[in-house]
């Protein structure tokens, strides 16, 4: 390796996490094991100061242990944003309008943005990294989504996970890679960024669907057969918005994300659609969760998607007209039933 390699080496990665909650913590905790210096902005004061003080998250994943010399928390954005080269949007995607509401293009000039956004801007039906090109004017080139079967509560046990990050910058996305492989991580790049990011949408919308299921009764039998049938339905979703032929919608970015989100105890969308299945009005289920369930807000953006381009997807319709037209869950099931194989 020569000196220039070596001193890059040790030179840190000064990279901004935009978000206070589980995934933003647990990406802070999985960088924080490279040579890194991150700015944490949280919206609450309040967490802020105690972060300070005390080196963990009061209000998610308590146990991680916050490293102060690699991570300064922040309340005032732009002086969070200042002199970083990446910034990273760990934040639900309906509050991203609200939240950088207050910046420009300035803000973002010469940085690369990494969603770790797994929804869409609900107004618009766009996706994170479309919103951010049109409102910001950056490139998609100097973006990258990260997806990938990697639950923030098995980040914080250090539990082994993968996560793929997608750019049409393969250099970008592989740079980015690097900066996340750790002894209990490891991380791939390609550069799918559509295809990526709308499964990574879809998925919580099918985990929704399995835990309205599970709600009702149904069993393990059915899920399989809910989850296969889902796969089909990302496909033909995926064909019509964005034809890859290169795409695999077997590796883990794709499958292997749906799994863990449609199987998983930590599923925040399988627990809030269990709780509708279960008779909760959607309302009480998100006062009762106290977390944002992404397919909520999603499920609506696809269905409008689909419909556009005049394409069938029963489980998305049946989650949809469960969630926003107040269909009933049984009934909207027993109905599915005759679509899948």
């Amino acid at each position: 390796m020569s000196q220039i390699e070596e001193l890059k080496k040790k030179i840190p990665t000064h990279i901004t996490v935009l978000g206070g909650g589980s995934w933003a913590t647990a990406l802070v905790k999985i960088l924080s094991e490279n040579q890194v210096k991150i700015k944490w902005w949280i919206r609450r004061k309040t967490d802020v100061d105690f972060i300070r003080k005390y080196n963990h998250n009061p209000s998610y994943l308590t146990d991680v242990a916050i490293n102060p010399r690699k991570v300064k928390t922040y309340h005032k954005m732009s002086d969070a944003l200042h002199g970083v080269e990446y910034i990273i949007l760990a934040v639900p995607a309906a509050f991203i309008p609200s939240t950088l509401k207050d910046l420009n293009k300035k803000h973002f000039e010469g940085k690369k943005v990494v969603s770790a956004i797994k929804g869409m801007i609900p107004e618009e039906n766009m996706l994170v990294t479309d919103w951010i090109e049109r409102e910001f004017n950056l490139p998609l080139g100097q973006t990258c989504v990260i997806a990938g079967p990697c639950h923030a509560e098995e980040v914080a046990l250090e539990k082994q996970s993968y996560l793929t990050i997608a750019s049409p910058n393969l250099a970008l996305a592989q740079s980015f890679s690097n900066l996340l492989n750790s002894r209990f991580l490891q991380s791939h790049a390609i550069e799918d960024l559509y295809g990526v990011e709308y499964c990574a949408v879809i998925k919580n919308i099918i985990a929704m669907a399995c835990g309205i299921t599970r709600g009702l009764g149904f069993g393990d039998n059915f899920q399989a057969v809910l989850v296969s049938n889902a796969m089909q339905e990302i496909k033909l979703f995926l064909d019509a918005v964005d034809p890859e032929t290169n795409r695999d919608l077997n590796s883990s970015g794709y499958l292997g994300d749906l799994l863990v989100t449609a199987y998983s105890q930590f599923s925040r969308n399988r627990t809030f659609g269990n709780m509708i299945g279960r008779g909760y009005s959607v309302k009480s289920a998100q006062i009762e969760m106290n977390m944002i369930a992404e397919g909520y807000y999603a499920v609506r953006s696809i269905y409008h998607i689909s419909r556009q381009h005049k394409i069938q997807l029963p489980i998305i319709e049946a989650v949809y007209a469960i969630v926003y037209e107040k269909a009933n869950p049984q009934l909207e099931m027993n109905k599915l039933k005759g679509f899948l194989k």
